[in-house]
């Protein structure tokens, strides 16, 4: 009798879920050997096998009810949510319930008892199965209504879980956030897949076979991926876990347990700061090297709406330049304009300086604006004269018409900030020590830097420059001290470390 009542309600079910295409004929018949052997539904026993997941069997359910088939609702065991969050190990649960049916107690009982989890770990894979269920019912309630039309926000998120119910449980949650998920249960595979799926972020299990999370936040922040925010997403909240995926690169960490609210709300908050970041690097990546902006996006010293910054301001120009491409087809004149530019700009990344523009056949360049160092006027001055070097080498090298430069340096404070439209942003440097130093760069000759009385006073070496007469410039109502570089200059720098 017990076998025919087993048998009744399940060979229409099989049936049933042949019909939706979930599994074929002889699936079932697996299935239902392997029934024979385990005693479990067979639904479970496709589960087990493989052949289904569990949305598949909680969507044949729905529709079976709805035909009037008297199917039970699929609620998922305690023991089942606890090691899928991953709080407690199978060989727990099943001594646990070799107790539990020798006294009757229940499972969270016991499992807490032998200190295999905590009774905060059980209240929350409690309340999980009572949402679970809630949902199953809901669904099961009314079969054909619509799922709730939710706002899609156009970001994808990775989860990486070894536990199939963890996936599910954050896919459909994020899901019903409006979020695209695709879930890998192998981390290797999630680490093929990354560059083409291009998540804006990763919530990834720290404790998994092959490579645990941590190791998996390592080779994401290592490769193409590296600007994708990761999330850690862990049963132990011991601090040497959390420390461990924080020190891999992760961006935040976040319990298994923490409502589905909290998690979106984090996962907003990291992409707000990574977008953030992201504009910051587009805007910087351009005018110096990648180890500034490293270091600015580190330190996060920028103020993008403007703030005073005591800077070292550089300008070149090449000199007679205008004269000599009137003898020159275009072709070659802009060959050889980029040549000369694409040299003076690599002098100033080389010394860790900002190029803030380039100037028709000269260019700006800050020292001390995004990032602030102390030897902001030296690196200036040092970059000047490399400049000076670059180009005596170009002429040498190439032959041709010889080039020459002129310099104009000057340190003091200035309004540093994002300057422009919304279409087209610049971080620049803007006041009266900027107008300066471009005065001082029209005033230098051929293969000379000229430095003003600020700059020179930060290297602490004025009696080693050589003094000019003051100048008169447009826009200062006093003359202005004007110092040129000397080889002096040249070789106390060179001693300072600058080769």
């Amino acid at each position: 009798m017990a076998g025919q009542t087993k048998a009744g309600p399940q060979k229409p079910f099989g049936e049933l879920l042949i019909e939706l295409g979930f599994v074929t004929e002889y699936q079932v018949q697996e299935a239902l050997a392997l029934q024979s052997l385990t005693g479990n539904r067979v639904g479970e026993a496709l589960m087990s096998l493989g052949y289904i997941t569990r949305n598949q069997l909680q969507r044949a359910l729905s529709a079976a009810l709805g035909r009037g088939q008297p199917v039970a609702l699929d609620r998922p065991p305690l023991g089942e949510v606890l090691v899928g969050l991953k709080y407690v190990l199978q060989d727990n649960v099943d001594e646990a319930l070799d107790q539990q049916r020798k006294d009757g107690r229940r499972l969270g009982e016991i499992l807490v008892e032998k200190a295999v989890c905590s009774y905060q770990q059980v209240y929350e894979a409690l309340t999980l199965q009572q949402r679970m269920a809630s949902d199953a019912a809901q669904r099961h309630a009314s079969p054909d209504a619509r799922a709730p039309q939710v706002d899609q926000n156009g970001l994808r998120v990775l989860v990486v879980d070894d536990s199939l119910l963890a996936c599910n449980l954050v896919s459909e949650g994020l899901q019903a956030q409006g979020y695209e998920v695709s879930t890998f249960q192998d981390p290797f595979a999630a680490l093929e897949q990354v560059d083409a799926l291009k998540p804006n972020i990763v919530l990834t299990d720290l404790d998994m076979p092959g490579i645990d999370g941590a190791e998996l936040c390592r080779r994401l922040k290592d490769g193409p991926a590296s600007a994708t925010p990761v999330i850690i997403l862990t049963a132990n909240d011991a601090d040497t876990q959390r420390v461990q995926g924080l020190r891999a690169g992760a961006d935040d960490y976040v319990r298994k347990g923490t409502s589905m609210e909290e998690l979106a709300a984090r996962i907003e908050s990291i992409l707000r700061r990574t977008k953030e970041t992201e504009r910051m690097r587009s805007l910087f990546v351009r005018y110096t090297s990648d180890a500034v902006v490293e270091e600015l996006l580190r330190t996060g010293q920028v103020v993008l709406t403007g703030e005073k910054r005591d800077v070292t301001v550089v300008f070149a120009d090449i000199r007679n330049f205008t004269a000599l491409s009137e003898s020159l087809p275009p072709e070659q004149v802009m060959a050889l304009l980029n040549d000369v530019l694409g040299r003076l700009g690599d002098s100033v990344l080389a010394w860790g300086g900002t190029l803030d523009k380039f100037l028709g056949d000269g260019l700006m360049a800050v020292f001390g604006a995004p990032i602030t160092r102390e030897d902001d006027a030296s690196r200036a001055v040092q970059s000047a004269l490399q400049m000076l070097d670059s180009v005596r080498a170009r002429n040498a090298e190439l032959g041709g018409p010889a080039l020459d430069v002129g310099i104009g340096v000057n340190s003091g404070i200035v309004v540093a900030g994002s300057l422009g439209s919304a279409r087209h942003t610049e971080y620049t440097c803007i006041g009266d020590v900027v107008n300066v130093a471009a005065r001082l760069c029209a005033l230098a000759g051929p293969g000379e830097i000229l430095v003003g009385q600020g700059t020179a006073e930060k290297l602490g070496s004025v009696e080693r420059f050589e003094a000019l007469p003051p100048v008169k410039l447009k826009g200062k109502a006093q003359p202005v001290p004007l110092f040129r570089v000397t080889p002096e200059i040249d070789q106390a720098l060179r001693q300072m470390g600058r080769f």
